[in-house]
């Protein structure tokens, strides 16, 4: 049976929320669809999109995903989370994480963004972030933020932080201390758009996938707006699906217009294009 878990325990209230969510924009296409329109364009401009397979990579079926970052160098970066279990690794695209560090009980780690010599990782519930050595990983210092931790990035243009915390609200963060600098209310179609998670800032886009589902939004990071919705259902097989956890892992591949995607406790990452459905 796939779980759909922020943790190794359902959170029963946020599955209903999300799947109330779910269903308030379905329509007879299938839900989180309103209508098709040309080009895969739904009727009111949303655009409609799929994941398609590129390549197929190796991933570790133990690491339960949480964030996923790569550079510009190519260095892959991901944080895994579960209380005891929690990490972030480093390494290139096709092989094993070159650094790894582990963060200690009772901290559960959860999304991730490198800026430059630093990265910081967030956690779930401890209302602390670790700001690290971007090429050790070794901690340097923890900053208390106050809120659940779920996804993070970096958008340069304007220089701020991107957090989710499982609501419908991106807020924004100073790259330095965390201190929240403003929010937005991600919409589609006029209607919240709740329990995003995992995030990727591409420019002024704002890509975030909404737990416990395969879909991803691309949000304009300055309104809130959803302007394209992609399907990124079926990556996995039906019998590697029974054995994995829900999608949870973003990252853009620089300079190709190309992303990864994985998930907690898959056992492949695949480089996807996003193309239309």
């Amino acid at each position: 049976m796939r779980r759909a878990s922020k943790g190794p325990v359902v959170d029963v209230v946020a599955a209903l929320v999300s799947g109330l969510l779910v269903a308030s924009c379905a329509t007879g296409n299938g839900a989180g669809v309103v209508g098709r329109g040309t080009a895969g364009r739904a009727t009111t401009g949303t655009e409609q999109l799929r994941a398609e397979v590129v390549e197929t990579l190796p991933h570790d079926p133990k690491a339960f995903t949480q964030g996923l970052e790569m550079t510009e160098g190519g260095t892959l970066y991901e944080s895994t989370g579960v209380v005891g279990q929690s990490s972030v690794r480093a390494g290139p695209l096709d092989g094993f994480p070159a650094v790894r560090a582990t963060l200690p009980r009772p901290l559960f780690g959860e999304g991730i963004t490198v800026m430059g010599p630093t990265l910081w990782q967030l956690t779930w519930r401890n209302g602390l972030a670790v700001e690290r050595d971007a090429r050790t990983l070794a901690e340097l210092r923890r900053v208390s933020y106050g809120d659940e931790g779920w996804g993070l990035c970096h958008q340069r243009h304007p220089d701020r932080l991107v957090t989710s915390n499982g609501s419908s609200r991106l807020t924004f963060r100073d790259p330095r201390t965390l201190a929240k600098t403003g929010e937005v209310v991600v919409t589609a179609r006029g209607r919240p758009v709740g329990s995003l998670n995992e995030l990727e800032c591409v420019g002024e886009l704002v890509y975030a996938n909404v737990w416990p589902s395969d879909r991803i939004m691309r949000i304009d990071g300055n309104t809130g707006l959803v302007t394209g919705e992609i399907d990124a259902a079926g990556l996995l097989t039906t019998e590697e699906a029974d054995r994995a956890d829900v999608l949870n892992g973003i990252a853009a591949v620089p300079g190709t217009g190309q992303f990864l995607l994985t998930g907690k406790w898959w056992p492949k990452m695949f480089r996807v294009a996003f193309v239309p459905r």
